[in-house]
């Protein structure tokens, strides 16, 4: 259990999409500045940081990411780590701060996440970002893969589909939903794109089969998205220090992480240990079960994702989690609110910044201030579900309304 418990103070997001011509160091600068001036505080009132990004030396060329956060003025000379875990780093980052918090290092931290995936155009190279993202697979599951990750979740797709007699259509119901949710969240990268069960289906136009043989589409995988996000923590005495008052802010209640082998084959991807492991872990913290979640946000960097995903956070048994999706339990008035953000695949896939943007989107939620048409009203408790490479790295979190 926690020994003293932690709060979301601030939250702060860019919209995902294209940042143009925004450099590394403007994005930093602008992701801490950015949450700092959500509650009107200045950096030097932050004790502790730490930053995430997964493509920093790939697509950037840049490193010690932790030395340009430093760079803000008040924070140089204060405890600050760079963190990867691959699309979990941003959760990680999060994580990161509370530890650093829970020892005593600090009363106030924030963590922050990016991702620069698109030059100063907002054009990208299909075949560099797969190259890039390749690298968080394991080197012999990655040989004659030109895009390593939609091949391996094609292969995960096809394997769920065939052990739980799902149809690609059940699948892209996931995608149409979240397509719908991001039309209301004006910094979802997809909001002004409708899209249909028909148009998910159908091979046509940009909807294509990505792997020849295997099921994944399009429409199915989440979006190459340039954008940044940071969330300050802090104790009950650095919200004194802030100036606020609890009830203003959001519990983070309960948090684990656990790492599965990063080889997908020989392990059970369908029910992913690790994954199980952090969830119950964090349920446990928080002293909460999944029925007592009415809000949630789960990686979904492809569609089948999203059904694993709500299978992991306990709202489905195993193998039910499509039927979820299907039966509108997990739209806004459904029995768990999922990705009302539009998730990876709608709202935007930030690498370094998805896992934070997640624990500030169920912050949103459960202060009620959430987009109308996708609040979700007896907001009570949220569980977040981040995970990096084939299903190896999984950072869970449980927030709790404070009242």
């Amino acid at each position: 259990m926690l020994h003293q418990p932690l709060y979301i103070a601030a939250y702060h997001q860019s919209p995902f999409g294209k940042l143009g011509a925004m450099t590394v160091p403007e994005i930093v600068s602008n992701a801490v500045r950015g949450a700092c001036d959500a509650i009107d505080i200045e950096p030097a009132v932050i004790d502790v940081g730490s930053i995430a990004a997964a493509c920093g030396f790939t697509l950037n060329d840049q490193g010690l990411l932790s030395g340009l956060m430093a760079m803000v003025s008040g924070l140089e000379g204060k405890p600050i780590e760079s963190v990867e875990n691959a699309c979990a780093s941003g959760g990680q980052a999060v994580l990161s701060v509370a530890h650093k918090l829970l020892l005593g290092l600090g009363e106030v931290g924030v963590a922050v996440g990016y991702e620069k995936m698109r030059d100063e155009h907002g054009k990208m190279d299909g075949k560099l970002v797969g190259k890039a993202l390749g690298v968080f697979s394991h080197p012999d599951e990655r040989r004659g893969k030109t895009y390593v990750f939609p091949h391996l979740f094609a292969e995960v797709m096809q394997t769920y589909m065939e052990t739980h007699g799902v149809s690609e259509e059940d699948l892209a119901r996931i995608a149409v939903a979240e397509y719908a949710n991001a039309t209301h969240n004006p910094d979802a990268q997809m909001r002004a794109v409708d899209l249909t069960l028909e148009q998910a289906t159908t091979i046509e136009g940009i909807n294509r089969y990505i792997v020849e043989g295997l099921p994944l589409k399009t429409y199915d995988c989440s979006q190459i998205t340039d954008g940044y996000a940071a969330l300050i923590l802090a104790t009950r005495e650095g919200l004194a220090r802030l100036g606020l008052a609890a009830v203003d802010c959001v519990e983070l209640a309960g948090f684990a992480q656990a790492t599965d082998p990063l080889a997908k084959a020989g392990r059970d991807v369908l029910r992913p240990a690790g994954a199980l492991k952090a969830m119950s872990e964090a349920y446990a913290m928080a002293g909460v079960t999944p029925g007592d979640v009415t809000v949630a946000e789960v990686h979904d960097c492809f569609t089948v994702m999203g059904a694993i995903g709500v299978e992991v956070i306990g709202k489905a048994a195993f193998g039910e989690g499509a039927r979820f999706w299907k039966e509108c339990r997990a739209s806004v008035e459904g029995e768990c609110a999922v990705n009302t953000s539009g998730g990876l695949i709608a709202k935007g896939h930030p690498i370094g910044a998805t896992g934070i943007a997640m624990v500030g989107w169920a912050a949103k939620q459960l202060l009620g201030r959430a987009p109308v048409p996708l609040q979700r009203q007896d907001a009570e408790v949220a569980a977040t579900f981040n995970i990096g490479g084939p299903i190896c790295a999984s950072v869970c979190t449980v927030l709790k309304r404070v009242s």
